[in-house]
């Protein structure tokens, strides 16, 4: 693999971490702390929508964080050939 195609894929990856990590941070401190009395306003099911973010909610997102960051380096690496029948 050439350096500019390294480059690239590294960008992107790098590019992935940090949206994912906005998006993490967004939700573990903004929605389940920060905007958490606003959001007790909210009724989800029997509980105040704050508190089920920062007690449910959030640990759902990062799940799916984590299901998110696979499939995209998967896609990642099949794009730049970083495949394991290419290394």
């Amino acid at each position: 693999m050439n350096q500019d195609k390294r480059q690239a894929y590294w960008r992107a990856n790098t590019a992935l971490i940090r949206n994912l990590l906005i998006v993490w941070g967004l939700v573990s401190l903004v929605f389940s702390i920060l905007l958490v009395e606003p959001l007790n306003n909210i009724r989800l099911g029997n509980l105040p929508l704050g508190f089920w973010m920062a007690q449910q909610g959030s640990i759902f997102v990062f799940v799916a964080l984590i299901f998110i960051y696979a499939v995209q380096m998967d896609k990642l690496d099949r794009k730049y050939g970083m495949n394991r029948r290419n290394k």
